[in-house]
């Protein structure tokens, strides 16, 4: 008697995916695609970082309570956001810097159309094939978070001291198999890590080894160099991918089969022998890489959308309409 009542319940995200389309601005705003590439360009040009700052900060929205642009919302003396959550603290400020310049230029051509949720995703995708990786449709209509809490994201995102298991019964949570996992984590092809991200695995690993054994000898001794001050200056950091770092490619598998990850949690997965399979077929064919990155990027952009009255539309994507730019409630009966 349970099952029927809990199928509604179930069927809530399909029918909310259902409400997206490709065309969704078509008429609304049809320069929607025209002034995110503009955007995404420009900035991309003047700081290459960009792309992978943007494709963290979509993963990261999506992974916490769906694509709602959650992560955008700013704390206010109320309300720490998942923005202030430890580990969104390094989250890029080049990404942010991206969503207010392309809000900025979609609300002077089609003001309270465009969700800042529906800008990541573009953003995200056109980035990605800006650096060279794979095209993959971007269905729109997403509504925006009226909210963002930091104590919801522990336990949604990886951390890089994570076991194997941990990290794949994370993903499994959110309906990804082990493949796709591995597939997502090819996005660190591109961008950097902080020192203190690996900092364990380059000095004093253990005991008996100062470096961790499934590093590559020459790449630690560089990263030590290169880390040397880094608990005084936080703000040093190395390319995920050292070869081709402004690329996104294959390269990041065949690094780690070399001993060339920079990240334990990636370096792992060369050698367990639920994600080794994985790794050596995106290292010896990027294009079964791009493949399954593009299907598995599909179904992360429409993690648990908002449509209808379930968000809204903001005008500012740091702030809820709900709320002033001092924080403060503005009037509840307000129509947007």
């Amino acid at each position: 008697m349970a099952l029927p009542l809990l199928l509604p319940l179930l069927l809530l995200p399909l029918l909310a995916e259902s409400k997206l389309s490709l065309d969704y601005y078509q008429k609304t705003c049809p320069d929607f695609p025209k002034i995110i590439r503009q955007v995404v360009t420009d900035k991309q040009l003047s700081s290459p970082t960009t792309a992978a700052g943007v494709l963290r900060v979509f993963f990261h929205d999506c992974v916490v309570g769906g694509c709602d642009a959650s992560i955008l919302l700013s704390s206010n003396y109320v309300n720490a956001t998942e923005r202030d959550n430890d580990i969104n603290r390094s989250l890029p400020g080049d990404a942010f810097d991206l969503v207010i310049r392309a809000k900025t230029a979609l609300e002077l051509q089609c003001p309270g159309i465009v969700s800042c949720s529906d800008i990541l995703a573009e953003a995200a995708r056109d980035l990605v094939t800006m650096v060279g990786g794979p095209f993959y449709p971007i269905r729109l209509g997403r509504k925006d978070s009226r909210e963002s809490k930091s104590t919801d994201v522990e336990g949604h995102i990886a951390r890089a001291n994570m076991s194997m298991t941990q990290i794949i019964d994370i993903f499994a949570g959110k309906g990804l198999n082990i493949q796709e996992m591995v597939a997502l984590a090819g996005a660190h092809t591109i961008g950097f890590s902080h020192c203190s991200e690996f900092s364990n695995r380059i000095f004093s690993f253990s005991k008996t080894s100062q470096i961790d054994p499934s590093m590559n000898p020459q790449y630690a001794e560089r990263l030590q160099k290169l880390c040397g001050n880094y608990t005084k200056d936080s703000t040093i950091a190395a390319f995920n991918d050292a070869m081709t770092p402004g690329k996104f490619d294959n390269m990041y598998y065949v690094n780690l089969r070399r001993g060339l990850g920079l990240l334990a949690s990636d370096q792992a997965m060369a050698s367990d022998p639920r994600t080794k399979p994985f790794v050596d077929l995106y290292a010896a064919n990027q294009t079964a890489f791009f493949d399954a990155f593009s299907r598995v990027m599909e179904k992360v952009t429409v993690f648990n959308v908002k449509t209808g009255n379930k968000g809204e539309v903001r005008r500012r994507c740091d702030a809820s309409n709900g709320l002033q730019s001092n924080g403060n409630p503005t009037n509840a009966n307000t129509k947007h």
